[in-house]
């Protein structure tokens, strides 16, 4: 059977233009790109183990204030989540500052990102931003970054496993105006037990002596908050050493731990104590604790004055 000359055969009319033919493709461009857009306030969750407290003082009063007149001028930082809705990156404080202010949803830029690269970012932008930082702060938020960096394969032109974490640690430090050794220190406090944590965070336990307590095991950690409490002390750096030597030589327990912390330290200052019981009719809830010794002072130093001049009013009898 003689074939049909090509222009006779009939082609059905496929609509094939050039936004079908390329659809796939330009879908797959308009998802990856990103894309500013004002994203109710409940479907956006918290990064995972976010590192940074949010306070609620005059700073985010203000921010609140601030989101109530003119909204939130700088968009924060999301990623999608698998199973619907958003995971916050960077503007967790604007986020609770829109939910003081009682508005609903919040300008973000949504962008796909890692778990690793979502937790650089996120620690990045709250070490740059944020001020005054607790020790807590820094501590899980280093930690936290340096584990991502070792993940990513940071170095890998390195064959040593501990070389490669102490560059590591270096170039954090160097990022964040901090010495090797202090990031390293402030990484060991994610050890500590968190009561004593937040003794560091409260300016309880200085830095040096929390960091030989976090190589101490739970239980001795536990014991010697018990033993902190009851007798409303903290040990010196010089303790501290010595726990975590015998700690180390397997030779710590729970009577070295007491004999230590009865050791009179150097700068060691007697205190007397009063129940607040005692005093409480004197003063109201709000008043610190330094403003309760400055008036007790005062009150004394007038009563001596005023026994003084009794005595010298009997003498001159």
């Amino acid at each position: 059977m003689p074939r049909k000359p090509l222009s006779e055969v009939q082609i059905p009319d496929l609509n094939l233009d050039e936004d079908i033919l390329f659809k796939s493709e330009k879908t797959k461009q308009e998802d990856n790109a990103e894309k500013i857009i004002n994203i109710p306030l409940d479907e956006i969750t918290d990064f995972p183990n976010h590192p940074f407290k949010i306070r609620e003082d005059k700073a985010m009063v203000e921010l609140s204030e601030s989101i109530a007149k003119v909204g939130v001028l700088m968009p924060a930082l999301v990623r999608p989540k698998e199973d619907g809705g958003y995971e916050m990156i960077a503007g967790h404080r604007r986020k609770f500052a829109s939910q003081y202010a009682n508005i609903e949803t919040m300008p973000c830029i949504v962008r796909n990102l890692s778990d690793d690269e979502a937790t650089i970012i996120m620690v990045d932008t709250n070490l740059r931003q944020r001020e005054n930082l607790l020790p807590s702060e820094k501590a899980f938020a280093y930690k936290m970054k340096l584990d991502a960096m070792k993940r990513q394969g940071l170095r890998t032109d390195l064959t040593s496993t501990p070389l490669v974490e102490k560059l590591s640690v270096a170039e954090l430090g160097k990022e964040y105006n901090e010495s090797r050794e202090t990031v390293r220190r402030y990484i060991r406090l994610t050890e500590l037990i968190p009561q004593i944590l937040d003794m560091v965070d409260n300016d309880l336990i200085a830095l040096r002596p929390a960091v030989e307590i976090s190589f101490l095991d739970e239980s001795h950690q536990e014991y010697l908050l018990d033993v902190m409490q009851q007798n409303d002390c903290t040990p010196s750096h010089a303790q501290t050493l010595k726990m975590h030597k015998l700690d180390k030589e397997g030779a710590l327990t729970t009577d070295v731990i007491d004999n230590i912390m009865a050791e009179e330290k150097p700068n060691q200052v007697e205190k007397i104590k009063i129940p607040k019981n005692r005093i409480k009719n004197f003063f109201n809830n709000k008043t610190s604790e330094k403003e309760i010794e400055d008036t007790i002072i005062k009150a004394l130093e007038l009563y001596q004055r005023i026994q003084q001049k009794k005595r010298s009013n009997r003498e001159s009898r």
